[in-house]
């Protein structure tokens, strides 16, 4: 145990002592937060306060504010849980794998000090936006209450550790720090896209709804956005709940697949379910991989 710990201590200190690493791990985070603040974030404002005539312009807002940062925190457990990785492909790039291997640790340290490191790094990152945006949003007026927060809080953890084996398995296609650069700029533009986060999912075609609910991340989003947005769908709709499920539907909140609803409790089987299978792959390809 004490190797392992060791040996997640080095990856977690190689990855954070390289700041422009954890700079550009949270830039599609970054991104998606311009993109509103600048361009999309009034249009959306502006269209559903047509819907909701009734609510206060403020209203309106925190439902859109509290929408986006829940996307926000998704895609940051996603994103930095990859980057942490590219320490891996850096020892796999210099060839550092011989020089664990003539140590005395064992194989199956390597590969549990990769995955522990990969789900801390994307744990801390993670809670260190959600802490952003439970601070902006408690300046407009809202907020995460504390029942809220501590849902988010675990499917912090769950998203994390899901990303973080996902991401572990597919690393391990990458053999240079280039090929990981393009791959980690192909998710960071993808993965707001897939998760829902830049454009509802009740604007899309209703196959292209019905991939994304049935991809990971697209469910991880709506385990986000239910206790994000709770309070002030409530407020925004005033307690009208015919009107609270059509904008639950459509913003990606709630979701079905094949006739069944996504319940918090199928979304969370199905999301563990995923990363143990992920995690088991990741672990057998590392272990091939370091030779």
């Amino acid at each position: 145990m004490n190797a392992i710990w060791t040996l997640s201590r080095r990856n977690l200190s190689l990855f954070f002592r390289d700041r422009m690493g954890v700079f550009f791990s949270l830039l599609s985070a970054l991104i998606l937060f311009l993109l509103y603040a600048f361009f999309l974030g009034q249009q959306l404002i502006d269209s559903l306060h047509e819907q909701f005539p009734q609510a206060t312009a403020a209203q309106v807002e925190m439902f859109i504010n509290s929408w986006v940062f829940a996307g926000i925190t998704m895609i940051t457990s996603l994103t930095t849980g990859l980057a942490a990785l590219s320490v891996f492909v850096e020892d796999r790039a210099s060839g550092r794998f011989q020089d664990f291997l003539v140590s005395p640790l064992r194989r199956v340290h390597l590969i549990l000090g990769y995955l522990l490191s990969t789900f801390v790094i994307a744990v801390v990152m993670t809670l260190v936006v959600l802490a952003v945006g439970q601070l902006y949003l408690s300046v407009g007026g809202g907020g995460l209450s504390a029942a809220h927060l501590g849902q988010v809080l675990l499917s912090v953890l769950l998203s994390s550790a899901v990303c973080a084996a996902i991401s572990s398995c597919v690393v391990t296609f990458v053999a240079s720090n280039g090929a990981f650069s393009a791959l980690s700029t192909i998710v960071g533009t993808g993965i707001g896209f897939l998760a829902g986060a830049y454009i509802p999912i009740g604007v899309l075609p209703e196959a292209v709804g019905t991939v994304m609910n049935a991809l990971p991340f697209g469910q991880a989003a709506m385990l986000f956005r239910r206790p994000f947005t709770a309070d002030s769908l409530d407020t925004l709709a005033g307690g009208n709940a015919p009107a609270i499920d059509t904008v639950q539907t459509f913003y990606g909140i709630t979701g079905s697949l094949g006739g069944v609803d996504l319940t918090t409790g199928i979304i969370v089987a199905s999301l563990a379910t995923v990363g143990v299978v992920f995690v088991l792959l990741g672990s057998w390809r590392i272990g091939r991989t370091i030779r």
